[in-house]
């Protein structure tokens, strides 16, 4: 049998796409803000309800440069939920992150605990709308404006979300996108930020360009980070069946609340009120005590029948070698997340997965929930 991972990109027809590299390379224009890459800006726009969007070649370099853009400084209080990417973002700026606990309901930052992480030194809050679940944005806004702090979310797997028909790209001064393989929607690699005014946009535009600002001109040190024109010929052609592959990882979604419903010791999230969702991941919670097994213990169950799930997030991020001695990733300090970092496995979700492979999964838990040993 043919191995399951957890995601795999949907990829529109290759002869479509072949029509799009022609022009490429009859255009000889390969990068630098080709025919594809304006044309995509334009449309992931209209697609997205958002009117300054500037494309990047991965979401790692946009997180960066998100920060950049609005020159923080000191300390940013945010997620260990999550992958190491937000973090990372912070540190290679020489900002220090400050782990907060999360909400046990959505797994996104507890704004309940924000306030008492705040100090003197802390300059933004960089949230995560974690398996596309929006963060409580009215009170997240409510904090910021309180303390004068910068709010820069991490949107990774938020494509097309909505709360209350507002696109959860709204909220916050930035939104920062990825558009990698495994994500509902991809251009290879690649991702976004999004902003809400053209002089921002600018900047933004400046800082992925290496800071030039005309031909002889550069006015502020930037980095390389242009989506190139295959990357974006991929997006225009994601652009045109991606409905259809949302609408089929909600399906996929609903098929496996159904079949795990009757299984003890498995929990699993349900669409919020008023949030249209993309359905990225498909994670569960399994409580050792009620399921009988560990949830490492189904991690390499499900491995031994080629199904390859991803606990994620684990570790956390304030957990690695890298950020574990900072005081604020002390254990005992996120109890809710370290809970959450030990129950947690996403299971495959992804347009093409059969009926007949969903349908094993299920059985796979339910088997092994049953047996002895």
């Amino acid at each position: 049998m043919e191995k399951i991972f957890v995601t795999r990109p949907f990829l529109p027809p290759l002869e479509e796409f072949q029509e799009y590299l022609k022009k490429i390379w009859d255009s000889k224009w390969l990068t630098n803000n080709g025919q594809f890459h304006k044309e995509l800006e334009q449309k992931l726009g209209e697609y997205l309800g958002v009117k300054y969007i500037s494309l990047f070649s991965n979401g790692t370099l946009a997180l960066i440069t998100a920060l950049q853009a609005l020159k923080i400084t000191g300390e940013v209080i945010t997620t260990p939920f999550s992958f190491v990417a937000t973090t990372h973002a912070l540190w290679w700026n020489g900002i220090k992150p400050v782990f907060v606990d999360i909400d046990p309901n959505s797994f996104n930052l507890d704004p309940n605990k924000i306030e008492a992480a705040i100090t003197p030194n802390t300059t933004a809050i960089l949230p995560v709308h974690v398996y596309g679940n929006p963060c409580n944005v009215t009170r997240i806004k409510e904090i910021a404006d309180t303390y004068g702090l910068k709010v820069i979310y991490d949107a990774c797997h938020t494509f097309g979300v909505t709360i209350k028909d507002i696109p959860v790209l709204h909220f916050g001064d930035l939104s920062v996108m990825s558009f990698h393989a495994t994500k509902v929607y991809t251009t290879f690699e690649g991702g976004a930020i999004v902003c809400h005014d053209e002089s921002t946009k600018k900047r933004i535009d400046n800082l992925k360009n290496f800071g030039f600002l005309s031909e002889t001109t550069v006015v502020t040190p930037g980095i390389n980070a242009k989506m190139n024109e295959m990357q974006a010929a991929l997006g225009l052609l994601q652009l045109k069946y991606v409905d259809q592959a949302i609408a089929k990882r909600k399906e996929i979604a609903e098929q496996y609340r159904e079949g795990l419903k009757g299984i003890a010791g498995l929990t699993y999230l349900e669409d919020f009120p008023g949030v249209k969702q993309c359905y990225p991941y498909f994670p569960i919670l399994i409580d050792k005590d009620k399921y009988g097994k560990t949830r490492d213990a189904v991690y390499e169950e499900l491995k031994k029948h080629d199904i390859y799930g991803r606990r994620y997030f684990y570790p956390l991020i304030s957990q690695l070698p890298t950020y574990r001695s900072m005081e604020s990733a002390q254990p005992g300090k996120m109890p809710i997340a370290e809970k959450m970092a030990e129950e947690v496995i996403c299971l495959p979700i992804f347009p093409d997965l059969s009926t007949k492979e969903l349908n094993m999964i299920v059985s796979v838990m339910q088997n092994y929930k049953e047996r002895k040993s």
